[in-house]
């Protein structure tokens, strides 16, 4: 490389920190001076595959305004070497070329400064050209490579990108903020025989002399954000068709896969023709590309027109997936191109708005998903899925707000979470029912209209919401997104009459410990919508609880009638019921008459409740009696749920585990009778969901029952002799009945499920051997597996599978997992790098999760302390308040009836 300018790695120039004042939203925030403002890029990249670096040009068109001072011009860069430096005047009163004299590059900040002779020219147009080179890394994010075997069982490599948040920078030197947005052009140098894509098509195609490279150029983006910029350069098959707006989709996948790539470009065409209807906006670019990457830290990235995904988010080989895994995938899809309008389209003003994208993508998902597959009941789904994940989180006083404040964007890596993604959709759903779809819709039609190409906040949305709805939106909404946690509302009084019922309701903040609220803290209020239902479906008359009580009156349409609070579990709420109200409620679970949604809920609540001390944990055990003639898959997702809850608590006394786990058995067998292991041609996409998850329960509660075992042995046995067999063993119950024949097995079932790992053709049944095998029983094995998953042989992306697999087999597994990751941290921590900081917090959880003791937090805390990961401090934080809770938990537990083996016979 190149020293001409010489270089200082403390550069005298600051970046730009917002002024603070009172009502200034964007005080604090660490920012690039705004002095200079970019309008146009055109980068040109050179990558050289073999010795993983690539050489770049970026010209920056930028304008300056009059208050520009000094000789510098500061930009954001990681990980880049630079030659030179120069600009030219467009537009202005200077003339000729300035060179840097000096690059200074701060890397702590991730800027660079280039340093002129003279003063940067005040109120004009520059040319910025820039020179460098930087490092294709293998810590998925920048400008990075994978490694992938073609068809002939050769090791490849290509190169793809992931800019989002922050690493935009490492690729080309940029003004790396959302609102800092320009046209791109892009330009990409690569051999000629391989294929290279970008966010718009191709403006030209040429080889270059020697015929060896070509030079691709391709078509101007829209304006839009450095994070959403995208180009990948590989061997690729796709599959393509062309959407009723006439937008060419295709789906890239790796050579000799096309046929895997279907069922997404499906998914695409249709969901991209639904939301240009929904949205009232067409989606604006030519062409639409999905891609495959073999390695990849989250499920998958919007970038404008060319979304990246992890293979087993986009790609379904038709003849063995899962029902779970066409869900995901069209989940997945239509998560991200509802971020081509919100996120791409418009764009929040900074990362503090993050939810702007993430929970509208959450709700877009569940909305677009259930128009391609209503039969799916993704609704229902909803609730048992991202509602239930986002009360988890945010019940812990370690949670944050939907609108967190974001001081230096590199905290915004630890929200990209439960709150922003699951919570912020709840609150979508919630904004939906109260308005109602017209007025919904409506409003963000407007406001995408209003703010295309452009950079919002979320007042900019309520905003849009109160023009078509006459609702004051803001007043409703700040309570759900400007604080952290969500009310409890209980029922503190009731007036039962033939044909109506008074119920007064108070509300207070819910934690996951019950623990006492300061008197500060018991001020916090809500603005929730009291909605309700009775056997005669859900009422239309809805109040507002604003205050710390209220009362509403519902009609009951017999004596006998019961009622439900929160009908359809549009709120983010928990509800403590009375007695009363769950007796009568019984007879709605029975029937059936009271959804599944709801039916679920109770059940969600009612575990809440009881770890939270706000009901007796035997009321909870009796309360699942009603269920005993439940056969709906989002009913038992929530007692799922509880099962697993309570297991995980129960572990550490071995009387009380014996108990509920013969409970447990007897609960699950009774829907084995119903279900049973043989699929029927009338099975429903709910159906083998619902097998697959009893099949789950199966290898946890029912291994070692002889029938079980039997059964499991016979299909393990089929899929031995023919991996294809799909009929014997479908790849929805593989993971499971994997784990029953480890758990009944020796060193020759291990075998053969991590054989499977390297002769499975695709990711998605790979996954079943990594998600399985630490649940041998050997301690030797279980360690074999945590060296294994360290050892290089399975990619960064999918490394703490196995580690989860052992922690989450038993007791002895937890603690194993846990001595590991302690052994072997800091090796851990040089494998992960600079990449993306979920993948370190998926180690932790996968590790040290599971404990249900203060002793063993405290210990876990003191080895944070002494071995600190700053980018996971919020994780870690969340971790311990939640093993803090179940230690509380089990106390409860032994101090209650559970404790007695006589309870359990009464069951």
């Amino acid at each position: 490389r190149t020293e001409a300018p010489r270089r200082r790695t403390h550069p005298t120039t600051t970046i730009y920190t917002m002024a603070s004042t009172t009502t200034d939203k964007s005080a604090g925030r660490v920012l690039l001076p705004p002095t200079i403002n970019p309008t146009r890029y055109d980068l040109n990249f050179t990558p050289d595959l073999t010795n993983y670096t690539f050489s770049g040009i970026t010209t920056i068109e930028v304008t300056t305004t009059n208050d520009v001072s000094g000789k510098e011009i500061v930009m954001h860069a990681k990980e880049l070497c630079f030659a030179s430096a120069s600009f030219v005047v467009k537009s202005g009163s200077c003339e000729g070329k300035e060179e840097a004299v000096e690059i200074n590059v701060n890397l702590k900040a991730t800027t660079v400064t280039f340093v002129f002779a003279n003063d940067i020219p005040k109120e004009a147009t520059l040319v910025l050209t820039i020179n460098y080179q930087g490092f294709l890394n293998n810590q998925m994010a920048g400008f990075y490579r994978s490694s992938y075997t073609n068809i002939h069982g050769e090791s490849k490599i290509m190169a793809s990108t992931q800019f989002e948040s922050l690493d935009a920078r490492r690729a080309f030197p940029c003004w790396d903020e959302p609102a800092r947005k320009a046209v791109f052009g892009v330009t990409l140098t690569v051999p000629k025989e391989l294929d290279a894509f970008s966010n718009m098509p191709e403006l030209s195609n040429k080889t270059l002399a020697g015929g060896k490279m070509k030079e691709l150029a391709f078509l101007d983006t829209p304006i839009m954000s450095t994070y959403l910029v995208a180009f990948c350069v590989g061997e690729f098959d796709y599959v393509q068709a062309q959407s009723s707006g006439g937008v060419l989709v295709r789906v890239y996948t790796p050579p000799g896969k096309s046929d895997s790539g279907v069922f997404a470009l499906d998914c695409a065409t249709k969901s991209l023709d639904a939301y240009n209807d929904f949205f009232g906006t067409p989606y604006p670019l030519p062409k639409l590309d999905m891609v495959a990457i073999p390695e990849f830290a989250a499920g998958a990235m919007e970038n404008w027109g060319l979304v990246t995904y992890r293979e087993v988010d986009l790609l379904i080989d038709p003849t063995k997936a899962s029902s779970s895994q066409k869900q995901r995938v069209c989940v997945v899809v239509t998560h991200e191109l509802a971020h081509q309008w919100f996120g791409n389209l418009v764009t929040m003003t900074w990362w503090d708005d993050l939810w702007l994208n993430e929970g509208f993508a959450s709700w877009c998902e569940n909305w677009a998903t259930d128009v391609l597959f209503p039969q799916w009941s993704m609704w229902d789904q909803f609730t048992t899925d991202h509602l239930s994940a986002a009360m988890r989180l945010d019940a812990l006083k370690s949670s944050h707000p939907i609108q967190v404040p974001i001081h230096h964007a590199e905290e915004v890596e630890e929200v990209f979470d439960a709150i922003s993604y699951c919570k912020g959709g709840s609150v979508v759903k919630m904004i939906r029912a109260v308005l109602g779809m017209k007025a919904f819709q409506s409003g963000l039609g407007a406001y995408m209209t209003k703010h295309a190409y452009g950079n919002t906040e979320t007042y900019d949305l309520w905003k849009a919401w109160e023009e078509s709805s006459g609702m004051p939106v803001q007043e409703m909404m700040a309570s759900w997104t400007e604080q952290m946690g969500f009310p409890l509302v209980t029922v503190t009084g009731e007036q039962w009459e033939d044909d109506k019922v008074t119920l007064t309701l108070e509300q207070s903040w819910f934690l996951s410990d019950g623990s006492e609220l300061s008197e500060e803290e018991k001020e916090k209020k809500w603005c929730i919508p009291i909605l309700t239902c009775t056997e005669e479906g859900t009422q239309q008359d809805m109040i507002f609880m604003r205050e710390k009580t209220a009362t509403v009156t519902v009609p009951l349409p017999s004596k006998d009638g019961w009622v439900k609070l929160n009908a359809g579990q549009d709120c983010p709420i928990r509800v403590k019921l009375t007695a009363e109200m769950i007796e009568r409620l019984g007879a709605g679970i029975q029937t059936k008459l009271l959804p599944p949604a709801d039916r679920a809920a109770l059940l969600t609540d009612g575990y809440a409740l009881v770890k939270s001390g706000n009901m007796a944990p035997e009321a909870l055990l009796k309360l699942l009696s009603n269920y005993s003639d439940e056969d709906n898959y989002i009913v038992w997702s929530g007692i799922a749920d509880i099962l697993g809850g309570l297991d995980a608590i129960m572990s550490d006394d071995e009387e009380m585990s014996k108990n509920f786990k013969a409970f447990a058995k007897k609960i699950v067998i009774g829907l084995n009778h119903k279900v049973g292991w043989e699929a029927k041609e009338t099975d429903g996409h709910l159906t083998v969901l619902l097998r697959g998850m009893m099949i789950g329960l199966l290898s946890t509660f029912c291994y070692d029952d002889n029938d079980v075992a039997t059964e499991a042995s016979k299909r393990f046995a089929a899929f031995q002799a023919d991996h294809n067999d799909m009929k014997s063993l479908p790849s929805d119950m593989r993971a499971a009945v994997f784990k029953i024949n480890l758990k009944n097995g020796g060193a020759t079932e291990y075998n053969i499920v991590k054989d499977y790992f390297t002769q499975a053709t695709d990711n998605a049944e790979r996954k079943f051997s990594l998600a399985s095998i630490g649940h041998s029983p050997d301690a030797k094995l279980k360690l074999k597996t945590l060296e294994w998953a360290i050892s290089g042989e399975i990619k960064l992306q999918d490394f703490f599978y196995p580690m989860g697999s052992v922690r989450s087999s038993s007791t002895e597994g937890r603690d194993i997992a846990w001595q590991f990751m302690q052994d072997n941290f800091e090796k851990i921590k040089a494998m992960l790098g600079g990449a993306n900081a979920s993948l370190m917090d998926a180690v932790i959880v996968s590790c040290s999760a599971g404990f249900c003791s203060d002793i063993k937090a405290d210990e876990i805390e003191n080895f944070f302390k002494a071995n600190p990961v700053p980018r996971s401090s919020r994780k870690i934080s969340q971790l311990l308040e939640g093993m803090r809770a179940n230690a509380k938990f089990m106390n409860l537990l032994k101090a209650s009836e559970l404790s007695k083996t006589e309870f359990w016979s009464t069951l």
